[in-house]
């Protein structure tokens, strides 16, 4: 069984508790590497090494020129290693070889991208009302930025934070999900290879309790960028508003992924299947809520429970499977009782609705794909995220109900819109409440463009320019000029 060390203060050891917990593979079942089991001391070690490293020394003195030149070298490591990223994510993870593969491949992107943003983040002169003062802004970091990431795509998730903070020169201490630490310990070593100087990268690994809470609340964190689950999210949020620190929140959602009467209908049976089906459902962006007008629903159904037939279970690292395991044990266990909970309902199961007993499946945690019709949105399988294989069908009958049926749920990260008319779809992009509309489209994202959600589905955005002032603040900075100071006593 592989064993991993933690990077702390780029030093490679063991946690200061001595002990390891188990990391297990979703397909067999079974362990295959020990993670350090790391507590508040050494989230202490940790922050202060990251705070050292903010305030003094290479990196608090390199230039933004030179910072990016750091990143573009690590995204050059990356895509060096993104076979060996990407199977240790699937070994971690169960998500596909072919998925997890890709995902590395464009992974360096965000580094290309955000190490040449790194010297173009331009304060201004300003023209001020005060005669004979002269004013000029400028951004600086924010010091230490604490990074918590989820199970389900721990690398890139993680690196939509990491890039950005980076480039704004602040220093990073990631706690990433207990369920997936070693592909985030595999990626310190690239951070350590590319040359950062010691303290600007640190990973401690755990569990909430012990260390994500301590590195939340620990004084010399600035800010804290986080996803996740909403209960995890609303417990950052608290705990963050008691030391006033800045945060972003990526969380849940139920996105509605509608279906017009006037769509391409196998362009738009494809759309439904990889926005619920890819990933096994384990995606916040997932399309869990398909709502396919009336008129053509009967036979949208039917081709679409025919290529859902077609998935290949199996193991994740082969390349002709389409859908994996779920990613742990807990989780499997949940998505089992959400069906269990929609057939309560009145929904009606029309494939799947089980665990899997393929062969092929072995002793892996999977649910067969499944789709449920009859489904109302006031179910709990409509409004609550399920994180599984999981598809509800809704029918509607005018674009108003659509609408009505997209926007009523407590989440708004994504949607999806199916049609050939572009008033239609200019008109659904203004009235759907979500961070991120696809049209023609689902489950596309870039390092160029915002994503986030409305609602309860988080707050803040990341990627694209603009963010990388959300890890940056700004300073005013005025002259004087004039030969006397006017009257003291008087503000001026």
């Amino acid at each position: 069984m592989k064993q991993y060390d933690i990077f702390v203060d780029s030093v490679w050891g063991p946690s200061g508790t001595g002990e390891y917990f188990d990391s297990e593979n979703p397909f067999t079942g079974k362990a295959w590497a020990k993670i350090p089991r790391c507590d508040a001391n050494d989230v202490d070690r940790a922050v202060k090494a990251a705070y050292a490293a903010y305030d003094k020394g290479p990196w608090a003195e390199m230039t933004a020129t030179g910072r990016g030149a750091l990143l573009r070298k690590l995204g050059d490591l990356i895509a060096e290693n993104a076979e060996l990223l990407a199977d240790t994510e699937v070994t971690d993870n169960g998500k596909l070889k072919a998925e997890m593969y890709g995902q590395m491949q464009y992974l360096p992107q965000w580094f290309y991208y955000f190490g040449g943003l790194a010297d173009k983040v331009e304060g201004a002169n300003i023209p001020i009302d005060k005669p004979g003062f002269f004013n000029f802004t400028q951004y600086e970091p924010l010091g230490v930025v604490a990074v918590i990431t989820p199970w389900n795509s721990p690398l890139l998730l993680a690196c939509w934070k990491i890039a950005p903070a980076l480039a704004a020169g602040n220093t990073i201490v990631v706690k990433p999900s207990e369920f997936t630490s070693a592909s985030m310990l595999e990626f310190a070593k690239l951070v350590d290879r590319a040359g950062f100087p010691k303290g600007v990268f640190n990973v401690v690994t755990g569990f909430g309790q012990d260390v994500g809470s301590a590195l939340v609340e620990h004084p010399k964190v600035a800010r804290i960028a986080f996803t996740g689950g909403e209960i995890g999210g609303v417990k950052v949020y608290e705990a963050a508003a008691r030391g006033l620190k800045p945060v972003s929140l990526e969380l849940g959602g139920k996105s509605p992924n509608i279906v017009f009467a006037d769509a391409n209908i196998d362009n738009a049976v494809r759309g439904a299947v990889a926005g619920i089906f890819a990933a096994t459902g384990q995606t916040c962006m997932a399309g869990s809520r398909l709502l396919v007008h009336e008129s053509i629903h009967d036979e949208f159904v039917e081709k679409l429970l025919a290529l859902a037939k077609t998935a290949k279970m199996g193991n994740p690292l082969q390349s002709d499977t389409t859908v994996g395991p779920v990613t742990t044990r807990p989780q499997f266990e949940k998505v089992l009782s959400y069906i269990d909970i929609a057939k309560s309902e009145g929904a009606k199961c029309v494939l799947g609705g089980e665990a899997a007993k393929r062969a092929e499946c072995g002793d892996g945690w999977f649910v067969e794909p499944t789709v449920f019709t009859n489904v109302t949105n006031d179910m709990r399988i409509a409004q609550e995220e399920v994180f599984g294989p999981v598809l509800s069908i809704i029918k509607f009958s005018t674009d108003e109900q659509a609408v009505e049926i997209a926007n009523d749920v407590m989440y708004g990260l994504a949607a999806g819109v199916w049609t050939q008319d572009i008033s239609r779809a200019l008109t659904m992009a203004k009235r759907i409440r979500a961070g991120t509309l696809w049209v023609n489209a689902y489950r596309v994202v870039s390092y160029m463009t915002p994503f986030g959600g409305y609602k309860r589905s988080g707050i803040g955005r990341e990627n694209g320019q603009e963010m990388i002032k959300e890890y940056l603040q700004v300073k005013s900075v005025w002259i004087n000029t004039n030969k006397e100071i006017p009257n003291p006593f008087v503000l001026g």
